[in-house]
């Protein structure tokens, strides 16, 4: 829970057979009103939690990094470093679950298993959260996903997936291999999952108009400890023989894989390229 939050007002209300659950805090230190929702995802099969924070702005989506959940950007003080940028109205933060603990995390599930979680989880983003975040904003606000470590995996696959729902991307310290991940277990929906296996054969022009019509590709990596800087820099390149335009933006070895990097960078991104 956010430093500071000392109020809350809880209403349950019913939309169809889905109910939610709306918490409202305010954060007095830093000013910032924080909603959590919660209801029954059909694409997931089990509840899943949301927080917002702020009132306007364009949507920024956040995907947690390995097993974490949707609070995580919270816990680690990201919230607190956007704070300012929220609160000047420039964007409205979206924080959702992940099921990598039920997926690639999960050490006692077979492959195949892994990978259907996967894509329940993301249905579970473009036919429900992406809708939520419409009905909370415009549907014309513009939809920015971002993700540190897996996150920012899940983050650039969305994206390149559906670039007609989500308008752009910031990845940060990612590698866009999902086999990193798989334990060695590959098929088809390891492939379609994998954005270093498929935009090297990506030919669909719907896909490269919707793509290019982004000006908002960023990947980020530092030099430092567990960082992938050449991870980066092989997806980068496969971004290159496409004709897709991105930014990949590399720091120096001071900057490690861990939350005081991603809590620089985020906000940076934030004030300079939006």
């Amino acid at each position: 829970m956010l430093q500071g939050c000392l109020e809350g007002v809880k209403k349950e209300y019913f939309l169809g057979q889905v109910s939610k659950t709306k918490t409202i805090f305010f954060n007095k230190s830093i000013k910032m009103q924080r909603e959590l929702f919660n209801w029954y995802s059909p694409s997931l099969g089990e509840d899943a939690p949301i927080a917002i924070y702020g009132h306007y702005g364009f949507a920024l989506l956040l995907v947690p990094t390995a097993g974490a959940d949707y609070l995580e950007y919270e816990r680690f003080q990201m919230m607190d470093a956007l704070a300012p940028i929220v609160e000047s109205g420039k964007c409205k933060v979206f924080s959702v679950n992940s099921v990598n603990k039920q997926s690639w995390l999960n050490k006692e599930m077979e492959g195949a298993h892994k990978a259907i979680r996967h894509n329940q989880w993301n249905n579970y983003i473009f036919n429900e959260v992406v809708p939520f975040i419409r009905n909370n904003t415009s549907h014309d606000t513009p939809i920015i996903v971002s993700g540190a470590s897996f996150g920012a995996l899940h983050s650039m696959n969305l994206f390149l997936k559906r670039p007609d729902l989500i308008n752009g991307v910031i990845a940060m310290s990612g590698v866009y291999n999902l086999m990193e991940y798989t334990d060695g277990y590959y098929d088809e929906q390891v492939y379609f999952n994998s954005p270093v296996h498929y935009m090297p054969n990506l030919s669909d022009p719907w896909y490269f108009d919707q793509i290019h019509r982004s000006r908002h590709i960023h990947i980020f990596t530092g030099e430092g400890p567990y960082e992938a800087p050449d991870a980066a820099r092989e997806f980068a390149g496969i971004l290159y023989s496409k004709g897709i335009n991105y930014e990949l933006d590399v720091w120096g070895r001071e900057w490690k894989h861990d939350w005081p990097t991603w809590r620089e960078v985020l906000p940076q991104y934030l004030n300079t390229r939006f």
